[in-house]
């Protein structure tokens, strides 16, 4: 439906015919981490998420899962290697071929 309160006239999942849904009665604006965010946009009355009525929620945990502006590392854990297994690992694979 039509927003009616924040951000009239757009569409939003979160009004009813009742008004808005959202813990609240409206939607949040974007918190200091969002900024840069690809996925906020300009109203009247401040900057909103397309995506979250609550930005600041996603934040808690750590990375907004929709960020498009943090890249998210990947650590690569180096797993040690007994050799010895290894090695006896190695000659089981040669004797079955």
């Amino acid at each position: 439906m039509i927003c009616q309160t924040v951000k009239t006239g757009t569409e939003c999942t979160f009004m009813t015919k009742k008004g808005c849904g959202f813990t609240g009665g409206q939607c949040k604006t974007v918190v200091e981490k969002c900024e840069g965010c690809g996925r906020i946009f300009e109203w009247e009355t401040g900057q909103y998420c397309k995506m979250y009525a609550d930005p600041a929620s996603k934040w808690i945990l750590g990375i907004c899962p929709s960020a498009t502006h943090v890249k998210v590392e990947i650590k690569e854990s180096a797993q040690k290697i007994n050799p010895l297994k290894a090695s006896k690992r190695a000659s089981r694979a040669k004797k079955k071929k």
